[in-house]
């Protein structure tokens, strides 16, 4: 069978067989999909031996591109010897590994109360990231820790505390939990029948400010508006939880200098736990190994998922303190144990590639060699923020969010109808750039090891599919 052939035959089964996520499948049936067979480094390969660059890490998650010998020995080596065994009452060391390295590196976090700043050893200890729950993906992450805090409570004997506070504009999974604790609409209203009550500050996006201030003059008001609701309803909220730095699916939403750190002081007055999603915006993607680090931040959860494994395999992690550790030690009979588990958790393989990505990062100076290229980055997008139909770009390391404008004077979004986030994103596939938009917020989140030349391209293109676009 020719390429040709082959192509049309899979175009057919796919429409006949699959059912793809957050797509339209009737608009789907009318389109030409691209197939891809195989990728290398920044680029990915149709059936038809046509190369794209792969502007947005196959939905962020590839770290060090694609095919990395480090990783690929790594896995067929542990392949080697076993691919699976479960952790529930038994280990292995990939999953022990793993879990000193991610340890290691939460702890890098500056303890975060004043009070833990004495020398008082024992503090330190239960307030430091140091216990690690494995699951397959950053929803399952997510729905962990909020299980988790919730459980944490109740173990503790204050059983008023039941809801969660997060932010509009928020996105965590798609799982029950998950969406509960979410906030954007056009993704979660329709699930609303099933969720359990949360409570929503304004999210901090500054260029769409929710509560009609202008940033810098109004001094973090999306701060002081969710003091509010903690000073109110602190005894109802269980945890926080927040996107660090930048709102990964709500479009790119980067907070302003100081906001994190307020959010966490203002956990730590209320007695609030403070979980930190990290799904998206960890391993290097704003330009340090954990968003957190920008303000010297340390959550009492962290959740990891998307490039822990560098893009390879489907893992996640769940990294909370002592303190909250120890609440659920007891006997069997006491049935204070954390039900809850994945039949894929802790899984060898997957573990094995976290391992060879982490050391990839260490052995490369990945996050070192990143900054000329954030830099660089900037430079080039700022001409296309100029653009008559960009109104804002908003960037932190190597997650950009371009958001277009029907009108630049007004910020006049563009309609659904209109579908100009996914026009500019086809123009720009002609080119041979894949990018995916959210909703008229075009996104770029290439590779870490990304070549400058390679970027060079990436902005070009962008611009040049944004202009044809908008201007047609």
């Amino acid at each position: 069978m020719g390429i040709q052939s082959l192509k049309k035959q899979l175009e057919r089964q796919d429409k006949k067989y699959l059912w793809h996520p957050f797509t339209q499948m009737r608009e789907w049936a009318e389109e030409t999909p691209i197939i891809i067979t195989e990728g290398h480094g920044s680029f990915l390969k149709d059936i038809s031996g046509r190369w794209y660059l792969d502007g947005v890490s196959s939905v962020w998650v590839t770290v060090h591109g694609h095919r990395k010998k480090e990783i690929d020995d790594a896995i067929k080596e542990q392949i080697d010897k076993i691919s699976h065994s479960t952790l529930l009452g038994l280990t292995h060391p990939p999953a022990i590994k793993l879990a000193e390295k991610l340890i290691k590196l939460a702890q890098k976090l500056e303890v975060r109360s004043e009070k833990l700043k004495t020398p008082n050893s024992k503090l330190q200890t239960l307030n430091s990231l140091n216990k690690v729950f494995y699951s397959d993906n950053g929803s399952t992450a997510v729905e962990i820790a909020l299980k988790m805090a919730f459980q944490y409570w109740q173990h503790r004997g204050i059983k008023s505390k039941k809801s969660f506070l997060s932010l509009n504009n928020a996105y965590h999974g798609d799982t029950i939990g998950a969406v509960s604790v979410g906030g954007i609409n056009i993704f979660h209203k329709i699930f609303s029948p099933l969720l359990f009550k949360t409570y929503k500050a304004p999210s901090p996006y500054c260029y769409r400010c929710e509560l009609g201030k202008k940033y810098p003059s109004c001094n973090m008001f999306c701060l002081n508006a969710m003091g509010k609701i903690m000073q109110k309803h602190h005894k109802e909220i269980v945890g926080l939880i927040i996107e660090p730095i930048v709102q990964g699916a709500g479009g790119m939403i980067v907070s302003p200098p100081g906001y994190l750190k307020g959010v966490r002081k203002l956990c730590s007055k209320y007695n609030i736990l403070m979980i930190a999603d990290e799904v998206a915006t960890g391993f290097g993607r704003t330009g340090k190994m954990f968003a957190c680090e920008h303000e010297k931040v340390s959550p009492d959860i962290l959740c990891l998922a998307k490039g822990i494994t560098g893009g390879y395999l489907p893992l996640a992690a769940t990294i909370t303190t002592e303190r909250i550790y120890n609440v659920f030690l007891g006997r069997y009979r006491d049935l204070k144990t954390f039900f809850h588990g994945h039949t894929y958790t802790g899984n060898q393989l997957a573990c094995a590639a976290a391992i060879a990505n982490l050391e990839i990062f260490k052995k490369e100076n990945t996050l070192k060699k990143l900054q000329k290229k954030i830099e660089f980055l900037k430079k080039g997008l700022s001409k296309t923020a100029e653009f008559s139909h960009v109104g804002d770009v908003r960037q932190k390391g190597f997650m950009i969010g371009i958001e277009l404008v029907k009108d630049k004077k007004t910020k006049e979004s563009y309609s659904l109808k209109e579908k100009m986030g996914w026009k500019v994103c086809y123009k720009a596939r002609e080119k041979g750039l894949i990018i995916r938009p959210l909703g008229n917020v075009i996104v770029l989140m290439p590779p870490l090891s990304i070549s400058q030349q390679e970027l060079r391209r990436l902005i070009q293109i962008t611009a040049e599919a944004i202009r044809e676009a908008t201007e047609h």
